[in-house]
């Protein structure tokens, strides 16, 4: 896949210089690039290996004097991270999938498939489901019941998709996904100790153990237009309504959402995020690696929550937080500082109190 310096300038709308006709065969780190690549020199602490490879053609930041570099041709960009999304795409080879249906897929007569659909090896379209056009399902992968998946779609190798799914248009579900899986919903006969827990904050009463009583999820998942899930990633049905997650969000490996959770659109939840039953993120919301969110409160619109926070209650609108449990990054960080420099208070204190009663003690 060989692409010319004006052609992927055009595309990205970014300005060219040089050798327009140039073609580029790769993209790679400034120092490890070879004649043919397009070095992504995208800042000037970037621009200073060019000299330690081969590159003749680089992306550049906006002002970048790229003769002075010793290129013959160069993409200069706004935005070099924005750049990097069309870039990439662009250069994308794929992951090899073979077009159309595999011998060994097992397709359902009652299912409905979309025109340019592609099945791998050894995939399961069950009953009813429903893959719209130009959607590509990898090998090793299911599709439950009654689901559908919309248009322009990639799911990966080894991906699951439970039953009574709906799922927008350009879906993305890297390796391992799995969809619609039943939530943790359980319940004792009589009042069990952790609801005792949570009434009194700490106190189980004279509950007794009990064997647990499963609640079954007949929610399902409904996802929007233009998500993609990390590898690894869970959503579990809801147990009534639907858990949903709203266009554009974008999910990272090891993720988990359990039942009923509503997920806002243009989120971005990074790897190992937990999101327990029945909370509500809102719209624009970021969440850090490892961060936590607890079931049955409510996260605001563009709320970020840095990595490893752990929000035990709701979090109002544009607030950015941080710890466990999560307070205002700049009460978080003042406390961690004082944290540290409690060492140092106790000693002084001690010598203090040294100077003051002469023989260590005091009345």
């Amino acid at each position: 896949m060989r692409h010319t310096i004006k052609s992927i300038a055009d595309a990205l709308e970014a300005s060219a210089f040089g050798a327009l006709d140039f073609e580029i065969g790769a993209l790679a780190e400034p120092q490890m690039a070879g004649p043919d690549d397009l070095a992504l020199a995208t800042n000037p602490k970037y621009a200073e290996a060019l000299e330690k490879g081969q590159a003749r053609a680089a992306l550049l930041w906006d002002g970048a004097d790229w003769q002075a570099l010793g290129l013959e041709a160069a993409i200069v960009v706004k935005r070099p991270r924005y750049a990097m999304s069309g870039l990439t795409a662009m250069m994308d080879p794929g992951q090899g999938f073979a077009s159309g249906i595999h011998p060994t897929a097992i397709i359902d007569e009652n299912a409905q498939i979309g025109e340019n659909v592609s099945v791998g090896a050894y995939s399961i379209i069950a009953k009813d489901a429903r893959i719209g056009a130009n959607t590509m399902i990898g090998p090793q992968s299911y599709v439950g019941t009654g689901s559908s998946i919309g248009a322009n779609s990639l799911i990966r190798e080894q991906v699951s998709i439970g039953a009574n799914a709906t799922i927008g248009d350009r879906f993305i579900a890297q390796p391992g996904v799995r969809v619609g899986g039943d939530g943790l919903s359980f319940v004792t006969i009589e009042k069990s100790g952790v609801e005792a827990v949570r009434e009194t904050l700490g106190d189980q009463g004279d509950t007794e153990g009990q064997p647990w009583h499963r609640i079954h999820s007949l929610g399902g998942v409904v996802i929007g237009d233009d998500v993609e899930l990390g590898a690894n990633a869970t959503i579990d049905m809801g147990t009534i309504r639907p858990t949903r997650v709203g266009n554009g969000t974008k999910i990272d490996n090891l993720v988990q959402l359990g039942h009923n959770v509503v997920v806002g659109r243009d989120c971005l939840l990074c790897g190992q995020v937990g999101v327990a039953g029945s909370a509500v993120i809102g719209n624009n919301v970021v969440m850090g690696g490892q961060a936590g969110v607890g079931d049955n409160i409510t996260i605001g619109d563009r709320v970020v929550l840095g990595g490893a926070t752990k929000a035990m209650t709701s979090v109002p609108a544009g607030r950015v937080m941080l710890g466990y449990p999560a307070t205002k990054m700049q009460t978080q960080v003042e406390s961690y500082k004082a944290l540290r420099r409690l060492p140092r208070v106790l000693r002084d204190v001690a010598a203090l109190k040294k100077a003051v009663f002469k023989d260590g003690s005091s009345d």
